[in-house]
């Protein structure tokens, strides 16, 4: 499917206004499709169903906050929204992985399993998402919960990582200058 609509650089955010493709929330939504698709490339090679049905959830509130970020805080567009609890379920499931990890004193290096290595690609695209959204943030009114959100899926995928490596046998590599 195309629409030709946006041949000339620009989209429509959700609602009748019309915004230049590199638009700073643009950029933000953008951003969280891609985080999107990181971790489909994860769960599609995951033999874990539990694990994948987390990651699923995530996928489904990603989807909540591109249309979040999509959609300007006060227009007439009813979408639904990042809200505290989506945050509060991202530290629920980090302090579960915390109680089993141990505690670290250092910085790792990203790498371990391949699962593990993915979700750290996951995390950094994660951390870029939210960079992306407090420059978004400044030019137009969003969602205040947008970036506390994806502050805590960071630490999220960041501990997964770390879980997954665990159980996976892999020693995490601690970076010395």
């Amino acid at each position: 499917m195309y629409t030709r609509r946006g041949d000339r650089g620009d989209t429509s955010l959700y609602g009748p206004k019309r915004v230049r493709k590199d638009d700073p929330r643009v950029e933000a939504y953008g951003t969280i499709d891609e985080l999107n698709s990181v971790l489909g490339v994860i769960i599609a090679d995951l033999d874990d169903r539990t694990l994948a049905s987390s990651l699923k959830e995530v996928q489904k509130m990603l989807f909540v906050a591109g249309g979040d970020a999509a959609t300007e805080l006060k227009g007439r567009q009813e979408v639904p929204r990042i809200r505290a609890s989506h945050t509060k379920w991202l530290e629920e499931r980090t302090d579960r992985l915390l109680a089993k990890l141990p505690p670290l004193a250092n910085f790792i290096l990203p790498g371990g399993s391949p699962t593990g290595a993915a979700l750290q690609v996951a995390r950094s695209v994660c951390r870029r998402t939210e960079r992306r959204l407090v420059t978004a943030s400044m030019s137009g009114e969003m969602n205040p919960e947008l970036i506390p959100f994806f502050n805590r899926l960071s630490s999220y995928l960041f501990n997964l990582s770390r879980w997954v490596n665990s159980r996976a046998g892999k020693k995490e590599d601690v970076w010395k200058a």
